[in-house]
């Protein structure tokens, strides 16, 4: 994990504010706050933080607009967290990049054991060199997280990366959505099955020529998702 990692917490209820920043100070966390849209982008500018805590009810420009902006500026590590309970919002953070959710009431120390995760698999995805190419179409450089597909540079996120390099290594495995979710949690400790479909979906529009008839990531209905397999030679 990232030593003496900054946390920026985002939200407009200055309790939960106090809570989260204790129980990061005592984990041995640098932590900034914003309580606004404005003052957190200023905050993940000026401070660089190395992950975002991002509440969605912000009053005035909301966190999603702040989940955009974030992605346009980079990829540092989203965790939603929320009081909105709809299936909806959560699809719309995930789809936006965002690494992980939790929803109001929480408890301060899954919310830190949450942002530990995430982090360890950032900084995962530095450490090993490896290339992954299936046929002459795709290849996956893990160390520098880059993709090309065709010869085009695709821009993933985190978590869309490793979603599609844990398929990449086995072409024609099919995965379930269980499955998935464990390869970039590290342990299946959320049923939120439904957050890899909409993962899928964001990689299909990056990867896809036609994301509506997919070449690469193939669904198996009843099942889960595979990896195409390459042509044979010849």
């Amino acid at each position: 994990m990232v030593a003496t990692a900054t946390i920026l917490v985002v939200d407009d209820e200055p309790r939960i504010v106090q809570i989260v920043r204790d129980y990061l100070q005592h984990g041995g966390f640098a932590v900034l706050v914003a309580s606004d849209a404005a003052s957190a982008l200023r905050a993940a500018r000026t401070g660089r933080p190395d992950l975002v805590v991002l509440d969605l009810g912000l009053p005035g420009q909301d966190g999603l607009d702040v989940a955009r902006a974030l992605r346009r500026d980079g990829d540092v590590p989203i965790i939603m967290l929320t009081a909105r309970s709809e299936e909806s919002d959560k699809l719309v953070g995930l789809e936006l990049g965002a690494d992980d959710y939790i929803t109001k009431p929480f408890s301060p120390k899954e919310l830190v054991a949450r942002i530990r995760s995430v982090l360890r698999r950032a900084e995962g995805l530095k450490q090993p060199a490896e290339l992954i190419r299936v046929g002459t179409e795709v290849e996956l450089d893990v160390s520098r997280m880059q993709s090309r597909f065709g010869g085009r540079a695709v821009e993933l996120t985190k978590t869309e990366f490793q979603l599609l390099a844990a398929m990449a290594r086995q072409p024609g495995r099919v995965f379930t959505r269980a499955q998935l979710l464990d390869s970039v949690r590290g342990v299946a400790f959320e049923s939120y099955e439904r957050a890899i479909d909409a993962h899928i979906k964001n990689i299909r529009r990056k990867i896809e020529p036609e994301p509506r008839s997919p070449r690469y990531l193939l669904t198996v209905f009843g099942v889960g998702y595979r990896f195409a397999e390459p042509p044979a030679p010849g």
